[in-house]
């Protein structure tokens, strides 16, 4: 019986080793093909191993260090900050929606409710942003546009509205003010809802390249995707024009392995940061999705 239980515990670690394995494999692959030369990447395709071991990727991505440090330095600065009010905001927010006294919940929840369904599109909101606000060409157009999301205050209100009520009105009896119930009882017992909402905002602006696109002049202001995004078509380009003469006899631009290379130094510190986010997020989005 000992012996059974040892085996089928041995095939479930086995097993799990594998679906392991199978989830570390991408990011494996993408280290290794841009650790790999071009020449040999093309050639062989991919490997989880380098087949001839290069730094010519990273080398061309880094050609501007100051450029990229400084890209790094406003992504994260705008990625947080925007992270944190909008977390705290959507919190908020969210708490009056949820509570069956307040007197203007049905018309709030059908505001919040109807940006869900309708936009004003991508004209409005570059002349509200440039010639109403007058935030363009500033660090704030990346934080004040799309600082609330109806969809995080669904989930968030959604989380809320599975706090027993005896417990609020146990505060209340107490004297207990909304704002100290709000911060003191509602939030702490919505960690994990709340997490979850804070790391899909997170990921949502640290992808954001459209903005630079759209509102930024001041290359000491471009995002780091947005600066991803243009070194890829310059290298692009000039792979368009290597047979134009652009190249010298043998000279090679390492257009694929600069992909693999971009890739990591993009999504990097999301895939450092979201092994501290999973306990919350599966648990977060199953309360805000079946509560209430």
């Amino acid at each position: 019986m000992k012996k059974r239980k040892k085996l089928g515990q041995y095939i479930l670690n086995a097993v799990f080793i594998a679906i392991v394995f199978a989830y570390l494999m991408p990011v494996i692959t993408l280290i290794s093909c841009s650790l790999t030369d071009e020449t040999t990447l093309l050639q062989n395709g991919y490997n989880l191993v380098p087949s001839k071991f290069s730094l010519e990727a990273y080398t061309l991505a880094l050609r501007r260090p100051m450029q990229m440090i400084r890209a790094y330095g406003v992504t994260i600065f705008f990625t947080a900050a925007s992270t944190l009010l909008s977390t705290l905001v959507v919190a908020l927010l969210a708490y009056p929606l949820s509570r069956p006294n307040f007197i203007w919940k049905r018309q709030l929840n059908f505001l919040v409710y109807f940006t869900m369904l309708f936009s004003g599109g991508m004209v409005p909101m570059y002349l509200l942003i440039t010639n109403v606000l007058h935030i363009n060409n500033t660090i704030m157009v990346y934080i004040l546009p799309g600082l609330v999301s109806a969809y995080n205050v669904m989930i968030v209100r959604t989380c809320y509205r599975g706090i027993p009520d005896e417990l609020i009105e146990s505060a209340k009896i107490d004297g207990a003010k909304e704002l100290y119930i709000c911060f003191k009882i509602v939030i702490p017992l919505s960690k994990a809802s709340i997490a979850s909402v804070a790391f899909l905002f997170m990921v949502e602006k640290w992808n954001d390249w459209m903005t630079s696109t759209l509102y930024i002049r001041d290359q000491n202001l471009y995002s780091l995707q947005y600066l991803v995004q243009r070194l890829l078509r310059e290298v692009n380009m000039l792979k368009n024009y290597a047979g134009a003469g652009v190249l010298t006899a043998g000279e090679t631009i390492p257009a694929e392995t600069l992909r693999f290379a971009m890739a990591l130094i993009a999504a990097g510190p999301v895939l450092v940061i979201f092994p501290f986010f999973q306990k919350y997020f599966t648990k977060g989005m199953t309360l805000g999705g079946v509560k209430g």
